[in-house]
């Protein structure tokens, strides 16, 4: 169950940061050339939103269940001065979270803004912020910090 759910955490990933990416698209679109809150920026706002609570709701499983964080938990003292370990015990559920919580408050106070351009421009500036709390926490392959695999096989 472990390697699955690790799996499709890894994968949906890349449809979190899409979605992501596109409502940040549309919202500067919309603000920067004065263009209508239409129904389709809606959309991406909110499936924006979904993938992330989706992405959570994997992230969270996995934390209570991954070897990596049940040794953090349990050997605190000297996991902490790990790289490996403190990284997926701490900071990455910390900037996730703080991630995903920037989303969600964000969709919920957007759609409620008076004007087109106050939601586009409340949208792409918070949006962006999140984003980028986002992309600093992945664990890329590339990352010299630490590094996972960018897709990983579901079976």
């Amino acid at each position: 169950m472990y390697s699955t759910l690790l799996a499709l955490h890894s994968l949906t990933r890349w449809l979190v940061l899409g979605s992501l990416v596109l409502a940040i698209f549309r919202a500067y679109r919309g603000w920067l050339f004065n263009k209508p809150w239409l129904k389709f920026d809606d959309t991406t706002r909110h499936i924006a939103a979904t993938m992330a609570h989706i992405q959570f709701l994997l992230g969270v499983t996995l934390y209570f269940i991954s070897p990596i964080v049940s040794y953090f938990l349990h050997n605190f003292s000297t996991a902490v001065h790990e790289r490996a370990i403190r990284f997926f015990g701490m900071e990455h559920v910390t900037m996730m979270l703080i991630g995903i919580g920037i989303i969600s408050t964000v969709s919920a106070k957007a759609k409620n803004k008076p004007t087109d351009q106050q939601k586009f421009k409340f949208l792409a500036v918070w949006y962006t912020i999140a984003l980028l709390i986002i992309l600093s926490s992945i664990p890329w392959s590339f990352s010299p910090l630490i590094s996972r695999p960018n897709f990983r096989p579901i079976w």
